[in-house]
């Protein structure tokens, strides 16, 4: 469980490019997660360039990160030939969860942004990602190199009074 209680929210990054190798690890462990009838809804765009980051940032009063990262993948769930379509933001959510993870344990640093239910934020990085069909944005991950070492949490969180053994 180490890469699990290693990770943090990590919003300031050094220079550093993420390399290529990285990136596709973290979309292999996405694509890891458990998802309802295995419909997979995810699609996800590597944004890499400034314009494209700044962009990101901006759909968010939270997006900082995305402008400071040099790399932001936009989690999007597709819309069409889904056969659990409630079920989807939880598979979403699990792919993102994966690669958080999977960031803390390659030694990167990455922050979640949320975006999905806000209609404003979706429609603005629909506006960014150039409105690809099909797909509905979900979430922004903003990854990076650390500025700082994130501090490990470790099972410090455990509350045993929130286990209710029946």
């Amino acid at each position: 469980m180490n890469a699990i209680y290693l990770r943090s929210s990590v919003r300031q990054y050094t220079d550093e490019p993420v390399d290529i190798r990285d990136i596709e690890k973290l979309m292999r462990a996405a694509m890891a997660a458990p998802s309802a009838v295995n419909q997979q809804p995810w699609e996800f765009y590597i944004a890499r360039d400034e314009t494209t980051r700044l962009a990101l940032a901006a759909s968010s009063p939270y997006g900082t990160p995305a402008k400071l990262a040099p790399c932001v993948i936009v989690a999007c769930q597709r819309t069409e030939g889904l056969r659990a379509p409630q079920d989807a933001s939880y598979d979403m959510s699990a792919s993102v969860e994966n690669i958080l993870i999977e960031a803390a344990n390659l030694g990167l640093g990455a922050v979640w942004l949320g975006i999905a239910p806000e209609k404003d934020r979706i429609a603005a990085v629909d506006v960014a990602l150039g409105s690809p069909r099909g797909v509905t944005p979900f979430a922004l991950i903003a990854v990076g190199h650390p500025e700082h070492k994130p501090e490990p949490k470790g099972p410090t969180r455990y509350d045993e009074t929130r286990v209710h053994w029946i």
